[in-house]
């Protein structure tokens, strides 16, 4: 799972550059125990622990900061949710609490709170380089933040709080989700691979799995609510039930899925290669709301570095999964991470990868350089120069680009049902379109013809693709010219 797959509103519904100013706004009258902002670096679990940081907050009085109010940098409580799986989100967390620091000087009443995987990781590392920092708490740790910032209050100085055992689920939180129409719902939480590359085993823990009645019941509470699309979250999500002795479970929890009325959409990410199993594949295939959209790392096509990052599958393995969900539907979006310049890759080991992306052919891939992660078996190995694994990433970034573009040409003529996510966007204010994902995740900007009734967001739009761009189609159909527009509520 990875940022890149989220548009910049599903990563962060508020503009962070709003808060690395040092302008003073106007005070709000309604601010509770105080108004706070929450800004997300990494993957969905990452926004979906942000949806609990944030029903903590509000449950303890706080008030989440409006867009006026993060613009004006009118806020009491800033937290960082933080990614801890490549080196630039270091980075990132970093400059991004260093332009907060100058926010503070201003406001000495404001409070910074760092959580997520690189608290986890890097907990004394965070309060010795920023000593402004209040609270720092780990993964297992978001219920604790309200009083970690009472205590910080009242003693003058950061405090700290990291658990390595996971004492309760963060499900069983107050939530404060940033969509009415779309949720995340954690199935399991931890990872039991040792991929030589990977962090998260040792920020995240060990894989528990919630019951299934929980699951359904929290997905029964989302649709109770207004959601009609859920997205099932684990870090190895095909595995959920093997520790619970049912290597079935997970095919088992789709198609229960599938009888939660008003439930319109079941996605899930990410699944592991070594788990796929064909009763998952049926599962997609014969559940009516259980989308045809996949999201499986292959992270190298060549089976000597698979073997050095531990992944416990080889590349024909990989294909096979993937011919057999094309058969069974033969309309699904597969996509894909890839590492390019993992330690000891050679030319022949990289022209391997690129030979299994050609036959692949992924709607999209998200590429990357390899990043050494300290505390990682991998970062001790002997690594490739940058310059071999910029150009090989220039390259493989580029076959890449060519296929995805193939495969967004393939839409036009079709008509796409669309649920519509977003009627103001950055881009829909000058084209006078809505903005949405078809049924297998591909984004969409559908134009309204002239007469026709306009869709609100959670409405499903049946449209007709005029154009496909890079990474996304448009529907402008014309209805006159037999092209197909129609909405439903």
């Amino acid at each position: 799972m990875n940022e890149d797959m989220m548009t910049i509103e599903e990563r962060n519904p508020l503009p962070a550059a709003a808060l690395t100013g040092t302008d003073d706004g106007a005070i709000s009258k309604a601010r509770g125990k105080g108004v706070y902002y929450v800004h997300t670096l990494g993957c969905q679990m990452n926004v979906h622990d942000s949806e609990r940081i944030a029903g903590v907050l509000e449950s303890d009085g706080y008030v989440q900061a409006t867009d006026e109010q993060v613009q004006a940098k009118d806020v009491d409580l800033i937290v960082l949710n933080t990614c801890a799986v490549r080196e630039n989100a270091t980075e990132r967390m970093y400059g991004t609490i260093g332009l907060w620091a100058k926010l503070k000087r201003r406001r000495p009443h404001m409070q910074i709170a760092v959580g997520g995987c690189m608290a986890q990781k890097d907990r004394e590392r965070i309060t010795s380089r920023a000593p402004w920092v209040d609270a720092v708490f780990g993964t297992k740790n978001i219920g604790s933040l309200p009083k970690l910032l009472d205590d910080a209050r009242a003693a003058g100085h950061s405090q700290v709080e990291i658990s390595q055992d996971l004492e309760y689920f963060p499900s069983q939180l107050p939530t404060s989700r940033a969509s009415r129409i779309s949720s995340w719902v954690s199935i399991s939480v931890g990872c039991n691979n040792t991929c030589t590359f990977c962090i998260v085993p040792a920020v995240r823990g060990k894989e528990r799995d919630r019951r299934p009645g929980d699951v359904l019941e929290e997905i029964q509470r989302c649709v109770s609510e207004g959601a009609k699309e859920v997205t099932l979250l684990g870090q190895n999500v095909n595995s959920y039930g093997y520790s619970m002795g049912d290597r079935m479970a997970f095919s088992k929890l789709l198609r229960a899925c599938g009888t939660i009325d008003g439930l319109e959409r079941v996605r899930f990410t990410s699944p592991h290669p070594a788990a796929f199993t064909d009763d998952v594949i049926e599962a997609m295939a014969e559940t009516p709301n259980v989308m045809h959209q996949l999201h499986m790392p292959l992270q190298s096509g060549s089976d000597r570095i698979l073997r050095a990052m531990r992944r416990s599958y080889r590349s024909a393995r990989f294909m096979d999964i993937l011919g057999r969900v094309r058969a069974a539907m033969p309309d699904a979006q597969i996509s894909t991470d890839i590492i390019v310049g993992f330690p000891g890759e050679t030319d022949e080991d990289f022209e391997q990868t690129m030979r299994v992306v050609e036959q692949a052919r992924f709607s999209s891939a998200f590429t990357f350089e390899y990043s050494p992660r300290p505390g990682t078996p991998a970062a001790v190995m002997e690594q490739v120069p940058h310059e071999v694994v910029r150009e090989r990433y220039d390259r493989l970034h580029a076959l890449q680009e060519r296929l995805t573009i193939e495969n967004m040409k393939g839409f036009e003529g079709r008509d796409v049902e669309v649920m519509v996510a977003a009627t103001q966007g950055r881009r829909d204010e000058t084209t006078h379109r809505v903005t949405g994902r078809e049924r297998t995740g591909v984004l969409t900007h559908i134009g309204i013809p002239e007469g026709e009734p306009i869709p609100q967001v959670g409405d499903f739009v049946t449209a007709t693709v005029t154009r496909a761009a890079d990474h996304y189609i448009i529907a402008d159909p014309d209805p006159k010219a037999g092209q197909t527009y129609a909405v439903r509520h």
